[in-house]
């Protein structure tokens, strides 16, 4: 985790610096299976790509079917990433990006966490105990002394596993959480990683000075932030661009009236730059809001892929 965050605080910087080519994702609906289809291109230049600071490029194609896991046993989110050389345009690399997605979406919350959470943050609350939860944790954990995390879900189904394994992983108590009141209010950083299309809390229960990262919404018809939270917070996105575009939990905000078109104070890698301010002061509630970017692909893919030419990982296939 902390190579992660490493390399996506780095795209963050070059996206800021306008070094980055990444246009919006294609979201294609697969309406009869109750799917979605992602395909994800980026260009970082600048960066350590797969020769020296060549640069780095990637597409990344997901597939995101919420049946599967109660249907067909399978994962939620599946998905593929291609590794090109930057110079030549010849792919040199194919790799799952399931694992991927999940560490560098931690990562970013990593790099926000750091920024904007109090420093003597402890406890931390996590809505979901999917393939993005753990790496929330590790990200937050990796940036902050944490000792206590409380987990929520909705059916409570894989709670003491998860729980179990998060906390051998980490070296601190996980907990499952069923009072979803007591979860928020107690929390220092609070990570919302599911699937929801409603909010999972009243924004009215965040105590002041509480972190939020809320990764799980990638639609303009997704929340898991009711306007109440959205408007208390001093909100920081991934990028402004896509925000606009795919944040439902700001979109629907402003739908309602909660917030104005300008609430919204800039984005990670602005932040980064100094260009805007972060926390200003203790009791400040402050929100990281990522729909996911795929330089933050990009970037982790290219420190997996020399990690394994270095260590002779991996196998040469013939095209």
């Amino acid at each position: 985790m902390p190579a992660a965050i490493a390399a996506v605080e780095e795209a963050f910087r070059r996206l800021a610096a306008g070094e980055v080519v990444m246009p919006q994702r294609i979201a294609t609906p697969i309406a009869p299976h109750k799917g979605l289809h992602l395909s994800m291109p980026a260009f970082v230049a600048n960066v350590d790509g797969v020769t020296a600071a060549d640069g780095v490029l990637t597409i990344k194609v997901v597939t995101v079917y919420g049946d599967n896991p109660t249907r067909y046993g399978m994962p939620t989110i599946q998905g593929l990433l291609l590794l090109h050389d930057a110079r030549t345009g010849a792919a040199v690399a194919l790799m799952d990006a399931e694992h991927l997605t999940a560490m560098r979406t931690g990562a970013a919350a990593g790099v926000a966490t750091r920024l904007l959470a109090r420093p003597d943050a402890a406890t931390v609350t996590i809505f979901g105990a999917g393939a993005q939860a753990g790496p929330q944790v590790a990200a937050i954990c990796a940036v902050r002394p944490i000792r206590q995390a409380y987990v929520v879900t909705r059916t409570g189904s894989r709670d003491h596993d998860f729980c179990a394994h998060l906390s051998r992983q980490l070296g601190i108590t996980v907990t499952p959480m069923r009072d979803v009141r007591a979860a928020v209010e107690t929390a220092d950083v609070i990570c919302t990683a599911t699937n929801s299309s409603t909010p999972l809390f009243p924004g009215a229960w965040l105590r002041p000075g509480v972190h939020i990262n809320a990764i799980g919404a990638y639609t303009r018809a997704m929340r898991e932030l009711d306007g109440v939270a959205v408007q208390r917070a001093h909100v920081i996105v991934d990028h402004l661009p896509a925000a606009q575009a795919e944040a439902g939990d700001i979109l629907l905000a402003q739908t309602e009236g909660a917030i104005g078109p300008d609430h919204v104070v800039g984005s990670l890698g602005q932040l980064l730059a100094g260009e805007i301010a972060g926390r200003t002061s203790p009791e400040q509630i402050t929100l990281f809001k990522s729909v996911g970017l795929a330089m933050q692909d990009a970037v982790t893919a290219a420190r997996v892929y020399r990690a394994a030419v270095e260590r002779g990982e991996g196998q040469k296939v013939a095209l």
